[in-house]
């Protein structure tokens, strides 16, 4: 099969998808012969550097400072083909994303910052709108405090986004416990008007995240959750957009930290870490390093307790 030469073609066509995983640049030991589980390995005359995932850099007790997430443009490019890398990396680095490019001989390969991964996916995607014969930007995004009328498209999205349990991977029977958990959030004491953020493209809204009133004892917290995307849009940003907002408003409110519960691989981006770092239990023990902390610019430190959410999580 001949690879894609035209470069407006190329834009066009690059479907970005992000791979599972994070993945590390390593310099391999010298005369150490190479082993499975390697991605890539250029050769230099000061050795090899090779690139693999994270996990396997750590069992083999390997050192490395980036992080990187892969992104790969499924559109099968040329080698011969001019313009493409340049135009990516022009594209990412005017949003001040750093980006390593891996050229296979079907497609490119881009290795971002972790933390950066759904805004490069969401400028690529942008990028590809320009080159082709849709508008040439996606309609603008815009994060606004819920409104009692958003709530209909609220818990609707709240079930597509649901439909597929993020913790079995399997299809929900019936409707997803996030919803009816919403509705209760919307009516509870604990419920702060202002962190419930609705994301809106085009008139439609297309994302929302709450956060409500938690404690440690008697500090006040806010408790993030649920956050959902539309499935069209999900890897677009958008979640990482309404996340970034909250943080923006807590911090501007004077809030002391975010707790949640969700995947570390994930929350670490934005600064969550282990709950029990900072002296903080999950409500739950089973929960363990799922169950984040994100202390804010007035954190207290010296906090010891288990975290309690609002009532309505204490009835599910």
């Amino acid at each position: 099969m001949t690879g894609e030469k035209d470069i407006r073609t190329l834009l066009a066509s690059i479907h970005p998808v992000l791979r599972e995983g994070e993945y590390v640049y390593v310099l391999w030991p010298y005369g150490r012969p190479l082993v499975p589980g390697i991605e890539a390995a250029v050769r230099e005359a000061e050795g090899i550097t090779v690139v693999l995932p994270r996990a396997e850099a750590d069992r083999l007790g390997l050192r490395y400072d980036f992080v990187a997430a892969w992104i790969t443009l499924q559109v099968h490019s040329s080698l011969e083909a001019v313009g493409l890398t340049a135009a990516v990396s022009a594209a990412l680095t005017e949003a001040r994303i750093s980006c390593n490019v891996l050229a296979g001989f079907h497609h490119d390969h881009l290795l971002v910052p972790v933390a950066d991964a759904d805004r490069a996916l969401e400028i690529l995607h942008e990028l590809a709108a320009r080159s082709s014969d849709q508008p040439a930007s996606a309609p603008a995004l815009v994060l606004r405090t819920e409104q009692p009328a958003d709530r209909p498209a609220i818990l609707e999205l709240t079930a597509a986004a649901f439909s597929v349990s993020p913790a079995t991977g399997l299809p929900v029977d019936g409707e997803p416990v996030e919803v009816g958990l919403l509705k209760q959030l919307f009516d509870c004491d604990e419920y702060l008007p202002e962190f419930s953020i609705v994301a809106e493209q085009d008139g439609e809204v297309v994302g929302h995240v709450i956060s409500t009133r938690g404690w440690v004892g008697d500090l006040e917290l806010l408790g993030l959750g649920p956050i959902g995307v539309v499935p069209r849009l999900q890897r677009h940003g958008i979640g990482s957009a309404l996340i970034q907002e909250t943080v923006a408003r807590a911090n501007a409110a004077g809030e002391r930290g975010i707790a949640l519960l969700g995947g570390p691989e994930y929350y670490s981006r934005f600064g969550f870490v282990p709950s029990v770092s900072l002296g903080i239990d999950p409500p739950t023990a089973e929960w363990g390093d799922s169950f984040q902390v994100l202390p804010l610019a007035v954190w207290p430190g010296g906090i010891h307790g288990t975290f309690r959410y609002a009532a309505p999580f204490e009835r599910l």
